[in-house]
């Protein structure tokens, strides 16, 4: 499937639902993230994992994550297929957000929604959202998604 920013934003628009783009340092990229999602401080070792986003409201209910994950040269297939045998990972789709190509899926353990885009030095970009419990989290943790892009 296809996702796109455009598309979204009247949904949003019409929960009453707010929040703002955040650019990173390190990658061309922006995301939104709803009112309330905070930016929590990446320690050197957050860093050493990968990680180059971290954001949690006040209450610590939730979280988006944004790492650089090294998946050894894989397709984006094939990382779901990796995905699927060794984390459980299940609605495994391999689709666009707003024209890059990305494979998304959930972790029913981690209750949590990912998507993955690959990048060209064999690395993916991957931003999870959670709790998938949380109410509206489609509607939510889908925004936050397809609002993926480049900045």
């Amino acid at each position: 499937p296809a996702l796109n920013w455009e598309d979204v934003t009247p949904i949003l628009e019409a929960g009453g639902v707010s929040g703002d783009f955040y650019t990173f340092d390190e990658i061309a990229m922006k995301i939104w993230l709803p009112e309330g999602m905070y930016p929590v401080e990446l320690t050197e070792e957050d860093r050493e994992n990968g990680f180059i986003g971290y954001f949690m409201p006040e209450d610590e209910s939730g979280a988006v994550s944004v790492v650089y994950v090294d998946v050894n040269g894989m397709s984006l297939e094939e990382y779901g297929e990796y995905l699927a045998s060794e984390a459980g990972a299940t609605e495994i789709e391999v689709g666009t957000v707003n024209g890059f190509p990305c494979v998304s899926y959930k972790l029913p353990e981690q209750d949590s929604v990912s998507v993955t885009f690959t990048t060209e030095a064999g690395y993916a970009l991957e931003v999870t959202c959670t709790p998938l419990s949380v109410e509206n989290a489609d509607l939510l943790w889908g925004a936050v998604i397809s609002s993926i892009q480049a900045e």
